[in-house]
């Protein structure tokens, strides 16, 4: 699908609405659409993404200015039709074999009612172009706009349900404000929130962020963190059997033990194959990963040190430490540690550690880790955004669902 984004500027201007443009921009062009922003000030800052600039369009434009202070005093100046013509006819160059056009806070704030007119008579004249209107604020509903607000056109643009378009909005708030100033159902108004880029937020690595994607990682609850080398001495067995009953609770909890084989033992080989096994029979294949098995390289200490800020609890049933460095790290990364009570974790931990006895059962350290986890509003929190507010999950969740909807009924009415 041909789609185009519009707004007043996009990046690298720096804004709330122009980040949203440019994340949209990406996720859209990532999923195979052809995907263009116009704007009326901004450039191109993704190579898959077009851009075009219609500087009528941008909300500072000395023009714009001009007849913003005359209709802010409720006069339409005798040059603002001209100018709507104008601007919709560079418009419809752009758009006119686009099947869809996604508009930002054009049609909810005045900051360029010639850009909002003119989009108006683009969705009078295009029968095949669908309008998608995303609400991030709205001016009628804010005491901020009230003396720049007149009855009559154009600013009853900014309050008139518009046949044929999608409205959206970024949030329950905003869909029940836009539902009772246009007068339409709730049910009419797609809510699609904005999001978080966690991998440009965490400073993720690119093999990190490949690795997220690739085993589902930000859909974990909760993502426990095993950072050992695979020996026996790890115990990583007995955290494999915590996870399986953990998962009697919490179905998407997931383990990630980041160490390679060691390197000293060759019995080490006949212990993955032991651990790969009891995987097998535990049904924790896709919620045990061993990155041994994914990436042939010993991970650099970045990359490990990213797990640390992805993950929600560190697990280490080590039998025999001689120090315990990922104890410190778990600390350093604020996130809870669940160890093995022997001398070493206990001196460096306690008594900021949960420890367990390596005699326990895995039910009762699983037990151990649901007792802690579900009372900490930080884990909660931290599972509900990343699975939830990072923006590839509102894309698949959200917005392929309404671009979806969208080609079905265009190809209902070709």
């Amino acid at each position: 699908m041909k789609i185009v984004l519009l707004h007043y500027s996009v990046p690298p201007v720096v804004g709330g609405v122009e980040s949203v443009v440019g994340h949209h921009a990406r996720l859209m062009a990532e999923a195979g659409h052809e995907v263009c922003i116009v704007a009326g000030r901004g450039d191109q800052t993704e190579e898959r993404v077009g851009f075009v600039e219609i500087p009528l369009a941008d909300s500072r434009h000395s023009v714009v200015a001009s007849i913003k202070e005359e209709l802010d005093q409720g006069k339409v100046p005798d040059e603002f039709a001209e100018r709507v013509e104008e601007l919709a006819e560079a418009l419809w160059e752009v758009v006119s074999d686009a099947d869809c056009l996604v508009a930002h806070n054009v049609c909810s704030l005045n900051k360029n009612l010639i850009l909002t007119a003119a989009l108006k008579k683009i969705s009078e004249r295009s029968e095949h172009l669908q309008l998608v209107l995303w609400h991030h604020d709205l001016a009628w509903t804010t005491p901020r706009y009230k003396d720049e607000l007149h009855d009559g056109y154009p600013w009853d643009l900014l309050k008139t349900a518009w046949p044929g378009v999608e409205q959206v909005t970024i949030s329950e708030f905003r869909r029940r404000e836009v539902a009772d100033l246009m007068n339409i159902p709730e049910e009419d108004i797609w809510v699609i929130p904005n999001g978080v880029d966690v991998t440009r937020f965490l400073k993720l690595e690119d093999l990190t962020s490949s690795l997220v994607h690739q085993l589902d990682l930000l859909n974990a609850y909760p993502l426990l963190l095993l950072p050992v080398r695979i020996t026996p001495r790890k115990n990583i067995e007995l955290a494999l059997q915590v996870l399986a009953v953990l998962r009697e609770t919490y179905p998407r909890a997931m383990l990630i033990v980041t160490g390679p084989l060691g390197p000293h033992n060759p019995a080490n080989v006949d212990y993955f194959r032991n651990l790969q096994s009891l995987r097998d029979e535990l049904s924790l294949n896709g919620s045990v990963s061993f990155l041994a098995e994914l990436t042939p390289n010993f991970l650099a200490d970045e990359v490990v040190s990213d797990f640390y800020n992805l993950a929600d609890a560190l697990i280490l049933p080590s039998r025999e430490e001689g120090f315990g460095i990922p104890v410190l790290e778990a600390g350093l990364a604020g996130i809870p540690a669940f160890c093995a009570d022997i001398p070493p974790l206990r001196d460096l931990g306690s008594p900021y550690v949960k420890l367990f006895s390596l005699d326990d059962s895995p039910a009762a350290i699983a037990s151990m880790i649901l007792e802690e986890l579900p009372s900490n509003p930080v884990f909660e929190f931290r599972v509900q955004v990343r699975s939830q507010y990072a923006w590839h999950e509102i894309y698949r969740k959200k917005i392929d669902v309404l671009l979806q909807k969208i080609e079905r009924d265009s190809a209902l009415i070709q």
